[in-house]
């Protein structure tokens, strides 16, 4: 896409302080790490156990949505920056044209990552699991013909989904589109066999 812009840039002031530390597999940023799956998996349990909870479909609806709500935001403002050093976002120009910016931290001056390893696996992990959730559930509430929650379903698809593409593309973004790429990456994989 020609509107794309993807810039390499420093996401932090204090990247030198960072990048001194040993690249351990410990948890650096415990909080963002917590809250990264807590709103993820929150959003989850309360539409599992709502109808056992309560009889109000308001009630759960308002709350599945603000988890989802919070989750949102925080992947994409907080923990992205923080665990893997990931952020994008959607500029308007003077012009009205809308441009996504996806941005990646740069290496350091001595070539190692500031993100740790446990880190980014949390982070992966949980971006790519809990939408594959959401879309189960999606199917589940499609056949089984609960309309109702439907709506909440395709909220968690949209919202989770949006966040795992934007950092799909802050990851491989830069280097590829991400079509030639799965292309390249399918058409060597026929290759091989």
């Amino acid at each position: 896409d020609s509107s794309d812009d993807i810039e390499d840039v420093s996401l932090f002031d204090a990247d030198d302080d960072v990048s001194r530390r040993s690249k351990k597999s410990k948890i650096r940023h415990p909080v963002a790490s917590f809250f990264h799956l807590f709103f993820r998996v929150s959003a989850i349990i309360v539409y599992l156990l709502c109808e056992l909870l309560t009889s109000s479909f308001i009630a759960c609806m308002v709350t599945i949505i603000l988890l989802l709500s919070c989750d949102f935001w925080a992947v994409k403002n907080v923990t992205g920056r923080l665990m893997v050093g990931l952020r994008w976002w959607n500029q308007v120009d003077d012009d009205g044209r809308s441009h996504w910016v996806f941005e990646a931290r740069k290496v350091s001056a001595q070539g190692s990552k500031t993100s740790s390893e446990a880190e980014s696996r949390i982070f992966w992990l949980g971006l790519i699991i809990c939408p594959m959730i959401w879309v189960i559930l999606a199917f589940s509430a499609l056949f089984s013909f609960r309309v109702k929650w439907l709506a909440v379903v395709v909220m968690g698809v949209v919202l989770q989904g949006a966040n795992l593409y934007g950092y799909i593309r802050c990851k491989v973004g830069s280097r590829k589109n991400l079509t030639s790429m799965a292309t390249n990456y399918l058409g060597k994989q026929f290759l091989r066999q």
